[in-house]
């Protein structure tokens, strides 16, 4: 057992408490890592926020990077010191969606164990999305982690392990986008900024970006948006359909605003398909004329993690932001030590920011 320093959320919609508590050994197939940065996700605030409900207490945070610092048994690929990306997406490798290739969607067995997590007196805490990152170590199931270059610097390891492979991922592995299509990207925070920057790569036509921030809209332009339009604009998606000369090929849903969902249908194209990313709180519900989809042959998808496979996605983006390609750095708003990650997640939710990061002293 190792003694840590995490964040730790005990009631919703309070303030996290710092907090020393106990974390276990690596078992057969678990890789310990010491944490060199975790990114702020929207996920995290509508969990602490009580969004989908949950067991408390729990330790949030999945976009995380550091070092190996312990394998368990069994564990190969991995030695310790490498620095890895650390995800919450699991793979059991035997269920029809691994299978498949979608192993976002796993649909293998999950221990009710509540994980490597407990507090000093003995008592549960859980590891939040299989993560539990904010703290200043964790443990995870080996293929949770792909290795990254040792040149790689932590935060931009941190961010590809979440907000960018999803946002990406939406639109080359789910939409599958072809070169000359043209993409909506309602929302341009830190996902769908990551949405425009893989339109960009797709080869898109035309890439519009909608959002409330006329800030928001500029910083879109810098990521690969041609066009912009307020989402605050009466009809937004008729000025879409001025700007494209016809509806969108494919809509990407970045946030968890019920009106955006409502609103995305009409931004289509014959045959054309939203790509649903943001997640609203549970119970929340969206309308649409299912007549007019099927009518014109469009349609709705979800997309989880951007249906990513981490091991070759996050390879192929990192060599893409090496290349100067695949913006990382410019995602980041500001740096915070753990100590003032109540204060990082205020400015998150406040929403001006694109990704705040966490980030530890140097560790051995």
């Amino acid at each position: 057992m190792k003694t840590i320093t995490a964040a730790v959320c005990r009631a919703f919609q309070a303030p996290l408490v710092l907090e020393e508590i106990e974390m276990r050994d690596p078992l057969a197939g678990e890789v310990e890592v010491v944490l060199e940065a975790v990114a702020i996700c929207h996920s995290d605030l509508v969990y602490a926020d009580g969004g989908w409900g949950g067991p408390l207490p729990v330790v949030l945070g999945h976009e995380a990077a550091g070092r190996i610092s312990a394998l368990g048994a069994g564990v190969r690929g991995l030695a310790e010191g490498d620095r890895v990306a650390v995800t919450l997406l699991r793979s059991c490798q035997h269920c029809t969606p691994c299978a498949t290739g979608r192993v976002a969607l796993c649909e293998g067995p999950r221990s009710a164990a509540v994980g490597p997590l407990t507090a000093r007196d003995g008592s549960p805490i859980w590891q939040g999305m299989a993560c539990g990152a904010f703290a200043d170590r964790v443990v995870v199931d080996q293929g949770q982690v792909v290795k990254v270059p040792d040149t790689t610097k932590p935060e931009a390891a941190a961010l590809l392990a979440c907000g960018v492979i999803t946002g990406v991922g939406a639109v080359v592995n789910t939409a599958r986008l072809r070169a000359g299509q043209d993409a909506v990207v309602i929302g341009a925070g830190g996902v769908g900024l990551n949405a425009i920057q893989g339109a960009r790569i797709a080869g898109a036509r035309r890439i519009v970006a909608v959002d409330l921030s006329p800030t928001k809209l500029e910083t879109a332009r810098d990521f690969g948006a041609t066009d912009t339009v307020l989402a605050t604009d009466e009809a937004p998606w008729e000025r879409v359909h001025e700007v494209l000369g016809r509806g969108a090929d494919a809509v990407f849903v970045t946030v968890g605003a019920i009106p955006a969902f409502d609103a995305a249908p009409r931004y289509l194209a014959t045959g054309g398909q939203v790509v649903m990313i943001g997640l609203p709180h549970s119970g929340a519900l969206s309308t649409y004329e299912p007549v007019m989809l099927a009518s014109l042959g469009q349609s709705m998808v979800g997309s989880k993690m951007g249906d990513a496979v981490i091991r070759r996605d996050i390879p192929w983006m990192l060599d893409l932001y090496e290349q100067g390609r695949l913006k990382l750095d410019e995602l980041i708003s500001a740096r915070w030590p753990l100590e003032r990650i109540n204060e990082a997640m205020a400015d998150t939710r406040a929403g001006a920011a694109r990704r705040n990061v966490i980030v530890f002293p140097a560790s051995g």
